[in-house]
């Protein structure tokens, strides 16, 4: 399952090759006037392209070329601009929802849907209470207030995934082969041929019901690796509301990202 940081947009031909590389990182960058919108791009050229493309994603604009192609990347943008314009602001306005965070104590995370304030104290272990997350002192000053929060998360995650993934696969007859609780930036779960469950742990943030989603989404590939019509209706049947909660995180996801590393 993926979020909209997956669905990168990508126009003028398919991806192949070393090619997943996106966005101008470490690249110059240009700028065009697009009908009115100044767009920044890059332009790369690539052994393994066979055709020209347009990548758009939250990294930016980047124009791929085959090696010794005669399009010029400023040609091939004006004929495709109404596509790069329209991705570039969904992307933009995709930015402008990510949470601005300094990580510092009085600074409120979400939990399960609900915001805690975050507090650093000298304890012996890390507590999540109905208002607060906190954070022993020595966790913190061993590493950083970022760093020590993400491993709460992680530790979080672990036993509310457990906890949820065995309550549904008993009712869905299925049996899951483990949970690894994952770190990838533009991916909810997956679910491998082995029947191992990846759950990203910034799901922990979203509201429980999303959680549900997700994990009942996994677990239905155990009984239908594909995303057909019988595989919706598996999910459907234990989660009726599922297109609402696809439609929660197409419309939340830049809340949950947790950082700008996120990007």
């Amino acid at each position: 399952m993926t979020d909209p940081l997956d669905e990168a947009g990508s126009v003028g031909g398919a991806r192949g090759g070393d090619d997943s590389e996106a966005g101008p990182s470490g690249t110059p960058s240009r700028r065009i006037d697009l009908s009115g919108t100044v767009v920044e791009y890059a332009v790369r050229h690539s052994d393994e392209a066979t055709r020209a493309r347009i990548d758009v994603d939250v990294h930016g604009v980047t124009v791929v070329l085959p090696a010794g192609a005669r399009l010029r990347a400023e040609e091939f943008l004006r004929e495709k601009a109404s596509w790069v314009v329209e991705k570039h602001r969904e992307f933009e306005r995709y930015r402008e929802r990510v949470p601005d965070r300094t990580f510092e104590p009085g600074e409120s995370f979400p939990v399960l849907g609900t915001e805690r304030e975050l507090v650093v104290e000298p304890a012996r272990r890390n507590e999540l209470t109905e208002e607060t997350i906190r954070l022993r002192r020595s966790a913190v000053e061993q590493s950083s207030v970022k760093r020590a929060l993400e491993n709460f998360y992680r530790s979080l995650a672990r036993a509310e995934f457990t906890e949820r993934a065995d309550s549904y696969a008993p009712r869905m007859g299925v049996e899951y082969g483990g949970i690894e609780i994952r770190n990838q930036k533009t991916k909810w779960g997956s679910c491998s041929s082995s029947g191992t469950l990846g759950l990203n742990w910034r799901l922990m943030q979203a509201p429980p019901a999303i959680v549900d989603y997700i994990v009942v989404h996994e677990l239905a590939h155990l009984r239908e690796m594909n995303h057909g019509e019988a595989f919706w209706a598996i999910v459907e049947e234990f989660d009726p509301e599922w297109e609402q909660h696809r439609a929660w995180l197409r419309e939340h996801s830049a809340e949950l990202v947790f950082s700008e590393e996120d990007l």
